[in-house]
């Protein structure tokens, strides 16, 4: 009969965080998609639409390209179409920068404004219901060691 290889505790540890990675992962697949479709079924819209909506909204004054990029953790060349379209109708308004002809300010209009409010309102319900097993108190808890756990990554530089 043919021993199995010891596991020791180091490797324990190992595999017990991949198996946390792996479901963290397929939690929020399970949610991304979700929220996506109804995204699209109840606002005929995007995920990446919204974000840069929600990107927006906690900038009144509005956002620089490169820094709406960076906020959003994605390139220019992904930012300017969704702007484009975006702008297409009415949600937002590229301004020039004083003393900057090549840059380019976006703001969030009216309109943006009232479209973001039903759907971050809608947005906020749905995870709401989706998340629901857990508690306020457990919801806290995930979010602060999770928290706490983005904050080690970035001291460690990882994926800034």
């Amino acid at each position: 009969m043919k021993r199995m290889p010891e596991i020791r505790p180091a490797e324990q540890g190992s595999k017990q965080r991949l198996r946390l990675w792996l479901r963290l992962l397929a939690v929020t697949r399970k949610i991304e998609a979700e929220l996506r479709d109804r995204m699209r079924t109840e606002f005929d819209s995007t995920l990446p639409r919204f974000d840069v909506l929600a990107a927006l909204s906690r900038h009144e004054q509005g956002l620089r390209m490169s820094a709406l990029s960076g906020v959003l953790r994605v390139s220019n060349g992904n930012v300017t179409g969704i702007v484009d379209r975006l702008a297409e109708d009415g949600l937002v308004v590229r301004v020039p920068v004083a003393g900057d002809r090549r840059a380019m300010l976006v703001r969030m209009t009216a309109k943006g404004a009232e479209v973001f409010a039903r759907q971050a309102a809608e947005h906020e319900m749905w995870i709401d219901t989706m998340l629901a097993e857990l508690s306020p108190d457990e919801a806290r808890s995930y979010a602060a060691r999770l928290r706490t756990l983005a904050q080690k990554l970035d001291e460690k530089g990882i994926a800034q």
